[in-house]
Formats: C-alpha cells, structure tokens, sequence
C-alpha cells in the first residue's frame, strides 16, 4: 500500500489540475470502487455533477478532495489504486474504474485501480476532514502534530517499536517500508518493546521517520512495480536509496553485514543482525 510519501506526490498532482475545476460529468466503469457509497454508482455521479473541487488534502495515507459544498470525495489506494490525469479523447486505460469530466473540457482525471482493493466514496461534510478517517492521527508532517504527545503516547504502550509505528491512531502515515528504513537508521530493533524507550530515543525514531519519508518525497516516493505511479504514470525513484527494505543478503551500508529478512505481522522486515541486535526486553 502505498504510504505518506506516495499519497503525498499524487495529492500535490491532483491539486495542480483539479483545484477550483468544476465536474461536468462522473462515469462509474466499474461498481466495486463506489462500493462504500452505499447509494451506488448513479447516486454517486449524480452527487458529483456541477460541484468544484477545493484543493486536494491528506492526512498520513490518505487523500481526500474537498468539494466547495463542505463534502468531499475520500479516495483509498489500497494496493493498487492509482489517479491520472489525460487528455480529453486519451485510449482508456486496461485498468480504468471511474472518470471525472470538467466544464472546460481541459482533460480528465481518472481512478484506476488493478486489484480493487482500493475505491472512492463521498463523504457528507467531509471537506476539513471525513469524519471516516477522523480517528487516524496526525503524521509527522502536519503543523499541528504534537510530538510530545508522541512521545509520551508510545512509551505508554506495551508492544513492539515497529508495531507502535505502525499504529495509525498514534503517528499515521509511516508503513512498512519507511518503518524498516528509521529503524535502521536508528540502530533499534523492530521488537523493542516500546515501554523500555527513552524519551530522546522515541523522538530520534520519529525524526528518523520524517526524515526517510521526506527523502522520499523528494524523489517521488518508492515504485517496485507499476502498481504505484503519480498522476502522470511515472514511477518513483527512492527504491535506489532503501538501506534494508528488500535488500535481504545485500551487505548493510554501516558494517557489511548481510540484511536479513524475518516475518512480521504476515508482512516481512529487514534489518542487520549487527547494528540492530535483538533487545534484552523484547515484545514480538
């Protein structure tokens, strides 16, 4: 699934075409992307038709466009889901899902979405924030986030560090790649059990984080594959610089160490046996 930096660079695409645009027309290709507006496809072009999109926003991992009506359209990517932006007349993608068409007739957006894991629905009242993500917290991005809060928030917890990062309710935005990544770069163990942490060390791991993940950005986030892509179908370049992430056997760039890879929450992490050793207190 894609994760902060990736959901950040399509957020900054879709502002450049579509804010302050008026929607002349939704298609629904395909029902299973609309499924969670329960009034069904129709109902949800017809909800869209003749409003004006405000500018994109996100919070960790997810996107949403404000409408200037004060509702919203909630997009999840899940796996596969991706926008792009084409010229009115453009071939239809294999993939494609659903097409947004504006007044000025100056191209289209479009949801494509392989697996369909991901989708869009309207959220009534959703412009500031859809009340269906409102229990995510803060990334380490916003203005507002309160790293103090943080900090006191995981030292409280008893569970592994990665799986704390991991929690959406306490920090949102840092998945499985970028956790891998501040982990390493901080020389802890993904099962360090959160309560044994130092204060210094819970803010070093957040900085850490941050400091990944806006890397990433600048490179247009990590593409394994063409499942993730911005809004203009390219790829972004940050798998060149992962220390650990799927870099299982490659020697670490600190000690030399080959990476390991051990399984984590039926998903994998990668770290070097040497530079982040197994803890004492430990919380798998």
């Amino acid at each position: 699934m894609p994760e902060l930096p990736e959901v950040e660079v399509v957020r900054r695409g879709l502002a450049d075409f579509t804010t302050g645009r008026t929607i002349d027309a939704v298609e629904v290709l395909h029902p299973r992307p609309v499924r969670r507006h329960l009034a069904g496809p129709d109902d949800f072009a017809a909800s869209l038709k003749g409003q004006t999109f405000a500018a994109p926003a996100r919070r960790g991992k997810y996107l949403w466009l404000p409408l200037r009506s004060g509702d919203a359209v909630l997009a999840h990517l899940g796996m596969s889901g991706q926008f792009r932006v084409q010229p009115v007349g453009a071939p239809d993608e294999k993939h494609l899902r659903i097409r947004f068409r504006f007044a000025d007739d100056g191209g289209e957006v479009r949801f494509l979405d392989q697996r369909m894991f991901g989708g869009l629905s309207y959220s009534e009242g959703g412009a500031e924030l859809p009340g269906e993500i409102a229990h995510i917290a803060r990334d380490p991005f916003d203005p507002l986030f309160d790293l103090d809060a943080f900090v006191a928030g995981i030292r409280r917890r008893k569970t592994g560090l990665k799986r704390a990062l991991l929690d959406q309710t306490l920090v949102s935005g840092v998945g499985n790649i970028y956790a891998d990544e501040a982990l390493w770069r901080a020389k802890l163990h993904y099962a360090k059990a959160t309560e044994t942490l130092k204060p210094l060390q819970a803010r070093e791991i957040l900085g850490h984080a941050r400091a990944v993940m806006s890397e990433a950005l600048d490179v247009g986030g990590t593409s394994f594959d063409a499942l993730y892509v911005n809004v203009n179908g390219e790829s972004g370049y940050f798998e060149r610089g992962l220390a650990v992430y799927g870099q299982e056997g490659s020697g670490c760039p600190r000690d030399g160490r080959p990476i390991r890879r051990e399984p984590f929450m039926n998903r994998s992490s990668f770290r070097c046996p040497k530079c982040q050793p197994v803890p004492r207190h430990a919380r798998w």
